[in-house]
């Protein structure tokens, strides 16, 4: 008894030694490490703080999926012929997978025509009373190989998008007036941003056989003629959605720098997206939900903060639908959170500070990212023309109908029929009439009917200024803000 006794201390002190050192070995099971887990649908909470040294970097895929939309343009102007006829066209944009650049912009895309509208006997009727026997047909056409820098082609299989087989243009949005406040004043390297945007935009287009403007008043004027060859123009944009998913193989991607993806932003981030909602203001509602896709990647330096395909979500926070007196349509979106490829979100503040738009569109933006179609100048001058031709025409003093009256009245009507009426007619008081109904028919298509809507097709190319919810919110932003997030139930 006496011995158990003297040795239970003994033994109680080597215990506590034991489960001492113990606590102090590392332990054989793998701890959670904050390191994004770079596959869909992971709920992980991200975390600036190192990823531990033993930790396996991670394999990458350098995918462009499925539904990736390419923009490509027309690189010279192409007559329509036949189907199966050869097209050649220029990467407008790079492409990006994940971090990497894979295809430069102005790489060659070649296609071909793959469809050409037959017309009804209705249109052609239509068509030849305006004195046109060749009328504009819808073409077709889709984009099969890319050819990479070492010359090596790529086959695709897409399919154009609609809003496709416009002539674009870069609108900026102007510089916000530093009188508001100061912390309203755009960054230096938001500025340099959007300069390089526009640089680039104008370089991929200076690669194009695009037509100077003698060579658009030819073709504008042959295509008064009643029968005319039909022209697609260089610079035409189509949006080619990849059905199969490119692979441009793996990239190894350490855990530290796997670690810091989706941290805090750099002051003056701009980002390059795609709109994946199509939107008018024709239609859209205030608190519709947008959502748009990153299609380049986000450094900080050499940091990784978001990847090529994260997506950014937000809602329409301004809406106005076009009127009548040619008042136009407004529309103005705002992003408040990025997702990243694993489901880590994040709270942000963006807006548009430059957009890709047709040039048909008239678009333009505000300071604060608001876009809004614009109306022609040209208009005054479709309107002095047609008065001018009605003046001749109750100037003519002969009588004998051989103005220009009628063909005045029937510029937007049919043409055919108002030269061969006013042949027959040889009537000055006929053709007086005509003239006036011409200049009057002008002057309402020109001032009184509906203005133009701000349309932003799926897939429009968009430069977005983003920053975190903290470091940007403004009393005024941060009320608009929450405006347009009621909508969306948040």
């Amino acid at each position: 008894m006496t011995l158990p006794r003297v040795l239970s201390p003994f033994l109680i002190v080597l215990a506590c030694a034991l489960v001492s050192l113990a606590q102090e070995k590392p332990s054989d099971i793998p701890q959670e490490v904050p390191v994004p887990q770079l596959s869909p649908g992971s709920a992980r909470k991200p975390a600036m703080v190192p990823a531990a040294p033993d930790q396996p970097a991670q394999v990458v895929p350098l995918t462009v999926p499925k539904q990736t939309s390419l923009q490509v343009a027309l690189d010279e102007e192409l007559r329509v012929k036949r189907v199966g006829q050869k097209v050649s066209a220029r990467l407008v944009d790079p492409i990006y997978a994940f971090d990497r650049l894979v295809v430069p912009a102005g790489s060659e895309v070649q296609g071909q025509v793959t469809k050409i509208e037959s017309l009804s006997g209705t249109r052609r009727t239509l068509a030849g009373l305006n004195a046109d026997f060749t009328p504009v047909r819808n073409v077709e056409v889709t984009f099969s190989a890319l050819v990479l820098s070492d010359g090596k082609h790529m086959a695709l299989h897409t399919s154009v998008a609609p809003g496709s087989g416009q002539v674009m243009q870069f609108v900026s949005a102007p510089e916000k007036d530093p009188k508001k406040s100061v912390k309203e004043v755009a960054t230096q390297k938001t500025k340099e941003a959007k300069q390089q945007a526009r640089d680039q935009w104008n370089r991929t287009m200076k690669q194009l056989k695009t037509p100077g403007r003698m060579h658009r008043l030819e073709r504008y004027a042959e295509a008064q003629l009643p029968v005319h060859a039909q022209y697609i123009p260089a610079g035409t944009v189509y949006f080619a959605e990849l059905e199969d998913p490119l692979d441009f193989g793996t990239e190894t991607l350490p855990a530290n720098k796997a670690a810091l993806i989706g941290g805090p932003l750099p002051e003056g981030s701009v980002v390059h997206a795609r709109l994946l909602t199509a939107l008018t203001s024709a239609t859209a509602r205030k608190g519709e939900q947008v959502e748009a896709v990153l299609s380049r990647p986000l450094f900080d330096g050499d940091r990784l903060v978001y990847p090529q395909g994260s997506r950014l979500l937000g809602s329409v926070g301004q809406v106005q639908p076009a009127r009548r007196l040619k008042k136009n349509g407004q529309l103005r979106i705002a992003f408040h959170q990025v997702v990243l490829p694993d489901g880590i979100e994040q709270k942000v503040q963006a807006a548009l500070v430059g957009v890709q738009a047709g040039k048909d569109g008239n678009v333009k933006l505000d300071s604060e990212g608001g876009a809004e179609a614009t109306t022609s100048k040209t208009r005054y001058a479709s309107v002095s023309l047609a008065l001018g031709l009605a003046a001749l025409g109750s100037s003519d003093r002969d009588g004998d109908g051989g103005g220009p009256g009628v063909t005045a009245g029937n510029s937007r009507g049919f043409r055919l029929v108002g030269v061969v009426t006013n042949l027959l007619a040889r009537s000055r008081g006929f053709e007086y009439a005509t003239g006036v109904y011409g200049a009057a028919r002008s002057l309402y298509q020109n001032f009184l009917t509906r203005g133009h809507e701000v349309v932003f097709p799926k897939n429009t190319a968009m430069v977005i200024g983003i920053g975190t919810r903290a470091a940007a919110d403004t009393p005024a932003a941060s009320a608009q803000l929450s405006s347009a997030n009621s909508g969306v139930g948040q």
